[in-house]
């Protein structure tokens, strides 16, 4: 998924919610909010560390729960919990959120990074959310880091949705 000039092909997701900019910073920025909604469906995260800052790192642990997800782990030969590791490059609250992700889980596959832009934009009647992923090393771990985004933000959607700040048409 390289291209000649070494950057990666990205994509993006975008929602828009009845909360606040703050609210939904808050969900992307601190142990609580993280916890709550954080990794894809069937998976459950546990924050171990968060430094909020350039060059600082959220790690966290990432568990496989739902039976699907716990036999899907178990066939392709990985962990059921994982250490995840990204590191922020920018922090701009509370309309941007840049962070480098650590790749180490893919069997026979050297560790890498790949990039995510968080950009939160209010709006008259709550914020725009639009999230831009880089792509990973092929078309099916990228498609499974698109479905498994897709997942993450669905946790999102039924969140903010229990609290009466659900998800708008765009």
């Amino acid at each position: 998924m390289n291209t000649a000039s070494g950057a990666r092909a990205q994509f993006s997701v975008r929602r828009s919610y009845a909360a606040s900019i703050e609210a939904a910073w808050a969900l992307w920025t601190t142990k609580s909010g993280i916890e709550s909604w954080w990794g894809p469906e069937g998976f459950e995260v546990k924050v171990v560390s968060l430094d909020l800052r350039p060059g600082g790192a959220l790690v966290y642990l990432m568990t496989a729960v739902a039976p699907e997800q716990v036999a899907f782990m178990k066939q392709a030969g990985m962990p059921l919990t994982s250490e995840c590791k990204v590191t922020y490059t920018e922090i701009s609250p509370p309309n941007r959120l840049a962070y480098n992700t650590l790749t180490d889980f893919v069997p026979n596959v050297a560790p890498y990074e790949t990039a995510t832009v968080v950009e939160l934009e209010a709006t008259t009647d709550g914020v725009k959310l639009t999230v831009t992923f880089d792509a990973m090393h092929d078309d099916i771990w990228t498609e499974r880091k698109r479905a498994g985004h897709e997942s993450q933000l669905r946790k999102l959607d039924a969140l903010l949705a229990a609290q009466g700040k659900g998800p708008r048409s765009s």
